[in-house]
């Protein structure tokens, strides 16, 4: 059992070794120590704990969309946004040693990395079996040595429980991509004259148009919206949360009356961090233009 790492140098993410959540954690802070997490509560926990310095999270997928109840959770985890993170997926078909595509019949994964890899699965005839994960998929591929099973996992994966890469880059789509943020237990001040995101949470009133009514300010005061997610909170259907990212700083004057006007219109407006817009944002904006 390896010892557990100093809490100022500890990375926590979900999942197992080898999850693409530990990718993300030793790309975007390679001098960091990953701390696997059994759930998004336990990793949230670990930092506000003082187990971990960062929590590394994943918010959404370009092809699966977001990640299941993150939004839920983070509002209520007591920490801040302090970066975000872009992590190319590269899903890999693993398994062990002395395995072929020949001698595979069954691929075992989590539900949207075998929605991702559809157009292999169906080339090579493969049984599907959803995982709870891949890189726990992996592993239980590696301790049943059985070389008609498989996996979709990552690289890392291989590496971690000594299983061979059949055949690499096997996701339909090439955009995939996942974006992270990154929490930790103190805000973070970026200088308001960089590029920055904002992300907050709000909630409007129960009142005819007063959706548009709180989005009129970002309208007005030339502010970009790059995300908008509704779901509901406490059971109640007339209640709904919303979770928005802009570009901006709350501290320069057009984003501010934005935030002045949106809490004019709704109410429980948090913000849940502001920080750098990671360059992997600024490039596809700038092909898009």
């Amino acid at each position: 059992m390896t010892d557990a790492p100093h809490p100022e140098t500890a990375i926590a993410f979900q999942g197992e070794p080898g999850a693409y959540s530990h990718l993300a954690c030793r790309n975007a802070y390679p001098g960091m120590q990953p701390l696997p997490s059994a759930t998004f509560e336990d990793t949230f926990a670990a930092v506000r704990e003082g187990r971990a310095r960062y929590a590394m999270i994943p918010i959404d997928n370009s092809v699966a969309g977001r990640v299941a109840d993150v939004h839920h959770l983070m509002p209520y985890a007591g920490l801040h946004i302090i970066a975000e993170h872009f992590e190319r997926i590269s899903h890999h078909l693993l398994a062990v040693p002395g395995a072929t595509l020949d001698t595979i019949k069954t691929v075992k994964s989590h539900v949207h990395a075998l929605g991702q890899c559809r157009n292999m699965i169906r080339d090579l005839g493969l049984k599907v079996i959803v995982g709870t994960d891949t890189a726990g998929s992996a592993a239980e591929i590696a301790q049943k040595g059985d070389p008609t099973m498989a996996a979709i996992a990552s690289e890392l994966a291989a590496e971690a429980y000594g299983l061979v890469s059949l055949r690499a880059g096997i996701e339909d789509a090439e955009h995939n991509t996942t974006r992270f943020v990154v929490l930790a237990r103190e805000a973070l001040e970026p200088n308001p004259n960089l590029p920055c995101v904002t992300t907050f949470v709000f909630r409007v009133r129960n009142v005819a148009a007063a959706l548009y009514k709180a989005l009129g300010g970002f309208a007005t005061n030339g502010i970009n919206m790059t995300r908008l997610e509704s779901y509901m909170v406490g059971g109640e259907f007339a209640a709904t949360q919303f979770y928005a990212d802009v570009e901006g700083h709350p501290a320069q004057r057009p984003l501010r009356l934005a935030l002045e006007e949106l809490d004019f219109f709704s109410h429980e407006v948090r913000i849940l961090g502001v920080y750098p817009r990671h360059p992997f944002r600024m490039k596809q904006q700038a092909g898009a233009e």
